[in-house]
């Protein structure tokens, strides 16, 4: 019997020393972004002997498509069940603290209610009692002395006058209160990922020694999108580029110290190929035809009644919150590109927007005002510089000059053939556009024509103490009929006649000595027939 015993306690030993029935513990470790989702990789350590891993707390905000597990060599993978359980709290702990403070305020409503319920029960009790007085007949009336009568009317009016301040002070905390869990309402909205669910993930393996396994899967609601950061420094003619990215998640988790890549595929769009489909043509006779017309004529003026307007949890649509949009940009590239970000990084699960800086490089630009005077009368400190290696996408941009905040663009570094950046308006350069003449008439003694003559001077005058590089362009006309005849003619010639390759941009290059005045004059001569219109003028 004894032995009987011991061989059962050994059997649930051995049992025990697999280790296969509880959940284990499977951080993440990491993650991999991309423009509108995500791929989140959890790792769990089994011991030597096992034959079984529970993940307990994941997420049931994926695909079960998505779901991948692998396993370092010495463990044998078999069935992967999962199970999806309802929770009753939020499984981020921020949401969860909004849910218990709400919840707290709402018990203080409740409990100011009672006491106001309280009061209008003294009120009434009082208010019964006064009239009693009045309408009683005489000779139910027990004599009352003037000095009892005295004290009866005053408790009454002191009772009345505290439940009336009582009721007044509940309505005053109430009203804080209400405003308390609207705010918090709306940071909840805000936070809220849409999963009440965990998903238990059940792995059968056999562990023939101690590794890790990692499971990944795929959520949407998750991004990032390209940013920069670029900071002049004019005297020593450098800029200091950083690449920055813009990332953010609601996927009902957080990632607390993974590891963080940034790719810029695209793994929720189609894997395959277009397929043509057959190319049907159909006839429909002229009575069908004019049948269908008639009957979408009656539809469309058939009186529709108004449309009740959607409400979300008592609000109107409109006044709601928006729905979370992950980042998301788009790429032309015909490959997919990773960039690693330096640190281990923490993003909480409420879609808060965070930045990361990723690299940083100083490059030396050749500076020059940019200025175009018929679009705009202001000089515009510009660097550039030749193209730098690597993956550049476009992305919005903070500038910085000489330690000063300028401002933000979205810089498009495919635009040019070099890295291109403005860093805002120059003071000291003041332009100034003056019309020479603007006249309009007619030529030719058999074919009469149409003649429009624009003559303008442009005026750059420097109050630096140092000399300037100067980029001076203009758009001219340019003729897409041969029935239009355009003559231009410039003081002093253009150094450029088709800048940047843009058709009819003509510019000058000039170095403007401190203190000095340039002036380019302009005219355009323009022939056209009488008759037809001309566009453009």
């Amino acid at each position: 019997m004894h032995a009987k015993i011991a061989s059962i306690l050994i059997g649930l030993i051995l049992f025990a020393a697999t280790g296969a029935a509880s959940a284990q513990k499977a951080p993440i470790t990491a993650v991999v972004l991309y423009p509108g989702s995500a791929t989140i990789t959890r790792t769990a350590h089994v011991d030597a002997g096992a034959t079984q891993l529970v993940i307990a707390d994941a997420t049931a905000n994926f695909a079960l498509s998505t779901l991948r597990v692998e396993a370092d060599p010495g463990i044998r993978m078999g069935q992967i069940v999962t199970q999806d359980a309802g929770r009753t709290q939020s499984g981020n702990p921020a949401e969860a603290d909004l849910e218990a403070r709400i919840q707290a305020l709402k018990d203080q409503a409740a409990a100011l209610d009672a006491e106001a319920g309280a009061a209008d029960i003294v009120k009434a009790y009082l208010e019964r009692i006064g009239s009693d007085s009045g309408a009683a007949s005489d000779h139910a009336r027990a004599p009352v002395d003037a000095k009892t009568l005295t004290g009866l009317i005053d408790a009454i009016s002191r009772g009345a006058n505290d439940a009336l301040a009582k009721k007044q002070k509940v309505a005053m905390q109430k009203r804080e209160i209400e405003k308390k869990i609207d705010a918090l309402q709306r940071d909840l909205n805000r936070l809220r990922s849409g999963s009440k669910d965990n998903r238990t993930i059940t792995i059968h393996l056999i562990a023939d020694r101690a590794a890790d396994v990692r499971v990944s899967y795929q959520v949407n609601s998750a991004g990032w999108k390209p940013g920069y950061r670029a900071e002049l420094n004019s005297a020593a003619s450098t800029v200091g580029l950083e690449r920055l990215a813009q990332v953010s998640q609601k996927s009902g988790e957080d990632w607390k110290d993974v590891k963080l890549s940034l790719s810029t595929s695209q793994p929720r769009l189609s894997p395959l190929a277009a397929s043509p489909q057959p190319w049907l043509l159909s006839y429909i006779p002229p009575q069908a035809l004019r049948q269908r017309q008639d009957e979408l004529s009656r539809s469309m003026t058939a009186p529709t009644a108004a449309p009740m307007p959607a409400t979300v949890s008592g609000l109107r649509k409109s006044d709601a919150e928006p729905a979370y949009e992950p980042p998301t940009f788009q790429t032309d590239g015909s490959f997919a590109t990773e960039f690693e970000v330096p640190a281990r990084v923490t993003i909480p699960a409420d879609g808060r927007e965070i930045t990361l800086a990723l690299a940083r490089q100083t490059v030396a630009v050749k500076q020059r005002l940019l200025v175009a005077p018929r679009i705009d009368t202001t000089a515009v400190l510009t660097a550039e510089t030749e193209r730098l290696a690597g993956v550049w996408l476009a992305g919005n941009m903070q500038i910085y000059r000489d330690g000063n905040y300028v401002g933000a663009a979205y810089w498009n570094p495919q635009a040019s053939g070099k890295f291109a950046f403005s860093f805002g308006r120059d003071d000291l350069v003041r332009v100034t556009l003056d019309q020479a003449k603007d006249n309009a008439g007619s030529t030719g003694v058999f074919e009469k024509r149409n003649r429009r003559r624009f003559a303008d001077v442009f005026t750059v005058k420097s109050s630096h103490t140092a000399a300037i590089d100067l980029l001076i362009i203009e758009a001219t006309p340019v003729s897409t009929s041969d029935e239009i005849k355009v003559q231009a003619e410039f003081d002093p010639k253009p150094s450029m006649e088709a800048w940047e390759q843009r058709r009819g941009v003509v510019a000058w290059e000039r170095t403007l000595s401190p203190n000095d005045t340039l002036k380019i004059g302009v005219s355009y001569t323009i022939d056209y027939p009488k008759d037809g219109l001309v566009t453009g003028l």
